[in-house]
């Protein structure tokens, strides 16, 4: 394809003008169409600045494509070659950015909704099972998590639609529990009661305005098993854990009773069958 081919032979000085005006204006519609698309996506709720130079760039980008189509076209050109060539390169590119415009897509509803925002802890399903992790940035192709072992993983943000997943830090608050075995020698279960759960209530990081819950799950002759269930904040789940266990094991020392405090629960104690 020479230019003959694409152009017609007789040009006059008008379709030049015209064409000139129309590249001019092209270029000033572009440029005011990126400022204004950005400053449009700076002030949408949970859109980051990746996203918004994103979609920009994109729309002056097309801009400029649609006034050069219609430059061409003033000036008698034979644009069906370039349509044709524009239209196969189109095809090649939805095919190989499909994963990316569907993690853009994906990204834009993520932000736009607030599923998920920097700081936020979140559970998702990783190769070896459920993933915890921090959230640190969120960008057009994927959410940035930071696990407590100092690990980076990079989560497709179509992925984050498509799969389940866990926002721990939605809520504002987290609620953890304790198990608590103790053998009380004849003590009476509201004073146990009472001692752990006060106890539970003075560790650090523990919320004031929810009530440490006290929930019965065993009693016998000589030991009562107890739930503690507390609230704290959400990315404090381990230190304040930690804090209970400390608290309720000198809570039942300080009251000369024996026991256990595990934040993960035992099995149940074997009980010998009843005679017959």
């Amino acid at each position: 394809m020479n230019l003959q081919d694409l152009f017609s032979s007789d040009i006059d000085w008008w379709q030049l003008l015209i064409a000139l005006l129309v590249a001019v204006t092209t270029l000033v519609v572009s440029r005011l169409a990126r400022k204004g698309i950005l400053a449009l996506m700076r002030r949408a709720p949970g859109v980051t600045e990746p996203v918004a130079t994103f979609v920009s760039r994109f729309v002056g980008y097309a801009v400029l494509l649609l006034g050069l189509g219609i430059a061409l076209a003033v000036l008698g050109a034979n644009i069906q070659p370039l349509l044709a060539i524009a239209i196969v390169l189109a095809v090649i590119a939805v095919l190989v950015l499909r994963g990316v415009a569907d993690n853009f897509a994906a990204g834009v509803l993520l932000q736009a909704r607030q599923t998920v925002k920097v700081g936020d802890e979140v559970v998702v399903d990783g190769p070896d099972g459920a993933l915890t992790g921090t959230v640190t940035e969120l960008n057009a192709r994927s959410v940035l998590l930071l696990t407590v072992d100092g690990r980076t993983v990079h989560v497709p943000n179509a992925r984050l639609l498509a799969d389940p997943l866990i926002n721990d830090s939605s809520h504002g608050a987290r609620r953890s529990e304790v198990q608590v075995r103790v053998r009380h020698g004849g003590a009476a279960l509201d004073d146990v009661v009472d001692v752990v759960s006060r106890a539970a209530a003075t560790a650090e990081g523990v919320h004031h305005r929810e009530i440490v819950r006290a929930l019965i799950t065993g009693v016998s002759d000589s030991r009562f098993t107890i739930r503690l269930q507390y609230w704290h904040h959400p990315l404090h789940g381990a230190v304040t854990t930690s804090g209970v266990v400390v608290a309720v094991s000198a809570a039942l020392a300080d009251a000369g009773w024996t026991g256990t405090v595990t934040s993960e629960p035992g099995a149940p104690p074997l009980v010998p069958p009843e005679a017959v």
